[in-house]
């Protein structure tokens, strides 16, 4: 089989955390994201049930695993155990079994950056069902509507206030 030099370059991961139109739009505003599937996963293990999350397809040469772990962890409430943690789980879903060890590694590396305990788990990925096309690429459609400009657009400045470097500027759109 001919391996093409993009699809050698291409690693995924998936995160949940919060809604998953904002997890999407963070995501697809980063150097490095090749594409962005926005829907709910369902991890190995006790905790099976589907959650909102995103796979998130990257370059690693790009931008890294763990620079992708810290921008989840600041754009979600990683810290809060709150009420709807079932269907917003704090995590990091896993494919491959290498990236267990770094992303549970730079879990324990970035803990030191926040006050709190994180509550972000490492789970393996099972399952992936993908959101309806209506609510896909959400933010980037309707960048003005009322959800948006509350929820979306802060975790845009932020990610443009902490991660700027890692931004492509020419995806995102913040509201005024």
């Amino acid at each position: 089989m001919y391996n093409h030099p993009i699809m050698e370059a291409k690693h995924r991961i998936a995160f949940g955390g919060g809604c998953h139109w904002c997890t999407e739009a963070v995501y697809k505003s980063l150097k490095g994201i090749i594409s962005v599937e926005q829907g709910f996963v369902a991890p190995e293990g006790e905790e099976s049930s589907f959650s909102e999350a995103v796979i998130a397809h990257y370059d690693p040469k790009v931008i890294s695993l763990e620079d992708l772990i810290l921008v989840h962890l600041y754009t979600h409430k990683s810290t809060s155990d709150h009420g709807m943690r079932k269907k917003y789980r704090s995590a990091i879903y896993t494919f491959e079994t290498v990236d267990v060890k770094r992303s549970t590694g730079a879990l324990k590396e970035f803990q030191k950056n926040f006050k709190d305990p994180l509550v972000t788990k490492v789970l393996p990925f099972r399952k992936f069902k993908i959101s309806d096309k209506a609510f896909q690429n959400y933010y980037f459609k309707n960048p003005y509507k009322p959800f948006c400009q509350t929820h979306i657009v802060p975790k845009l400045d932020l990610l443009m206030l902490k991660f700027a470097d890692k931004v492509d500027h020419n995806k995102v759109v913040l509201g005024q």
